[in-house]
């Protein structure tokens, strides 16, 4: 049964988050939309994420792009880095009480949300964990420089998955420098180094080729959401991310860093250390550590183990522990609830108190942000698929979709997927590079979502009203407005090309 428990663990993993996925009461994320129009529009790279969640997403919706499929590979992930946890409990030595406890804590903290959503995240946090699960076989007396390799291509692909990789990867550095300086000298690190940097070579040439919008999109993200983040505030998330396992990876940590219940597990301790402390000069969100936990679950179930060899009670308790804390909070982090059950339940003072409504903008809503994200995107799609099909026949291909915000057009590309329809794009993020060559024939409609101000635009169409709006309450996008403009003017149409030149090449770094 021991040898059987890694895979039990994973197939737990995965049957009980498609139960707790929130199918029929939720939609997919905001963010979903987008990574799932990547799969039309495949590349070496994009201004959000590198170019792995693509084949996700080309993948997805070759099979239907049902829910499902969506969902699929972020369990996939959590499924695949629990497996990892329980064999480092075993490959640490051990029993099955600990390996149960290792994963246990992986189930119980913040991955089960995490696994939920498909965003480039849920992989990250598998790449680490079997980077860090590598480092330590390498450490161990029977270590093999092919465990490095290995290394070297699992960092390769989080590069592909994600740019934080390097964050990880000079955590990893930095680990070896001090208790293994020696592999510096000698051929296998440079060896896994060149795999490394020959995998995500394709990416990386990607960003140079388009003027690095890596750094643009730094830039906008520290000074509309890292700008909020404090190191008091990364730390008291930290805390509460994994609060269920904290008996469990706080002496994990500890035992780490003294090297129990092996040499090996040094590595482990002064990984995590270096991340968690780049992570909060650089005013990381809090979610960006999560990749550096699930291995001290695994150290500290097995420093248990040996504290608690002759106490069955107490190691009973233990194990249940972290179900205990966490079973109370489930409908706080799951979407199990309905939106006007989940905003009723959000007005608890302890819910307050930990700030789980609070969103990006730094402001109080009904619902938390995750939540919110999820609702009201069929009601805009549907809104805009009846604009269109009103049109008439003969100039309805001569009509442009454009959005504020690439939620909104991945929305409506997504549920209109299967209809004859214009594809929606924006002037935000990746679609900045989809956007349609401007045609010989002008545009003869405009169906516009989320404009800001209408009012301005309506002397530049013949005609121009508006046609739709989400009213569900609890969507983040309540409000968002569809107008249509008939016979937009020659004027509109360039400035509207000359604003998304300029977008473009603030991306590309050609404008300051």
């Amino acid at each position: 049964m021991k040898n059987r428990l890694p895979l039990l663990f994973a197939l737990l993993k995965f049957v009980s988050g498609l139960l707790l996925a929130g199918y029929g009461t939720y939609e997919l994320h905001r963010d979903e939309y987008l990574y799932l129009d990547y799969g039309h529009h495949l590349a070496w790279g994009y201004i959000e994420v590198p170019p792995l969640t693509a084949l996700q997403s080309w993948l997805t919706l070759a099979l239907g792009g049902g829910f499902f499929w969506v969902k699929f590979w972020p369990l996939l992930w959590g499924s695949g880095t629990i497996y990892v946890v329980v064999r480092l409990a075993r490959r640490l030595g051990g029993g099955p009480w600990a390996q149960a406890l290792a994963g246990v804590c992986y189930l119980t903290t913040a991955y089960g949300r995490l696994n939920l959503l498909f965003q480039p995240n849920a992989f990250e946090v598998f790449i680490f964990t079997l980077g860090t699960y590598l480092l330590v076989r390498y450490m161990q007396p029977d270590g093999r420089p092919r465990h490095l390799y290995w290394l070297g291509l699992v960092l390769g692909l989080g590069i592909l998955n994600k740019y934080t990789t390097f964050f990880f990867g000079a955590a990893v550095l930095a680990a070896l420098l001090v208790v293994a300086p020696r592999t510096f000298g000698r051929r296998p690190i440079w060896l896994a180094a060149g795999i490394a940097l020959l995998v995500a070579a394709p990416t990386l040439g990607w960003q140079l080729a388009h003027g690095l919008p890596f750094r643009h999109h730094m830039a906008l993200l520290h000074d509309t959401q890292l700008v909020h983040v404090t190191a008091a505030g990364f730390w008291k998330e930290q805390l509460l991310l994994c609060f269920a396992a904290l008996l469990i990876w706080v002496p994990g940590l500890w035992a780490a860093l003294r090297g129990r219940p092996a040499a090996a597990t040094r590595i482990v301790g002064l990984v995590y250390v270096v991340g968690l402390l780049t992570l909060t000069i650089l005013h990381g969100k809090s979610y960006y550590g999560l990749g550096y936990y699930p291995a001290l679950f695994a150290v500290g179930a097995v420093w248990w183990q040996a504290q608690l060899a002759h106490r069955p009670g107490l190691r009973a308790a233990l194990l249940g522990l972290p179900v205990l804390l966490w079973a109370p909070i489930v409908r706080d982090i799951f979407p199990v609830l309905s939106p006007a059950a989940m905003a009723q339940l959000s007005q608890r003072p302890i819910h307050q108190k930990l700030g789980l409504n609070r969103w990006e903008d730094g402001e109080v809503h009904p619902l938390p942000q995750d939540f919110a994200d999820m609702l009201g995107w069929q009601e805009l799609a549907d809104k805009t698929w009846l604009a269109y099909q009103a049109l008439p026949d003969s100039t309805r291909a001569r009509t442009l979709i454009k959005c504020d915000n690439y939620g909104q057009a991945g929305a409506i590309n997504y549920y209109n997927r299967g209809r004859a329809m214009s594809a929606a794009t924006s002037f935000n993020g990746s679609y900045l590079y989809w956007f349609p060559q401007w045609p010989a024939r002008p545009y003869r409609h405009a169906l516009l979502v989320g404009e800001g101000d209408p009012a301005a635009l309506a002397p530049y169409f013949q005609s121009f009203q508006k046609v739709g709006e989400i009213t569900n309450p609890y969507a983040r996008e309540r409000g968002t407005t569809i107008y249509l403009g008939t016979g937009p003017t020659p004027a509109l149409l360039a400035r509207a090309a000359a604003e998304h030149k300029a977008e473009l090449a603030a991306w590309e770094g050609e404008v300051k």
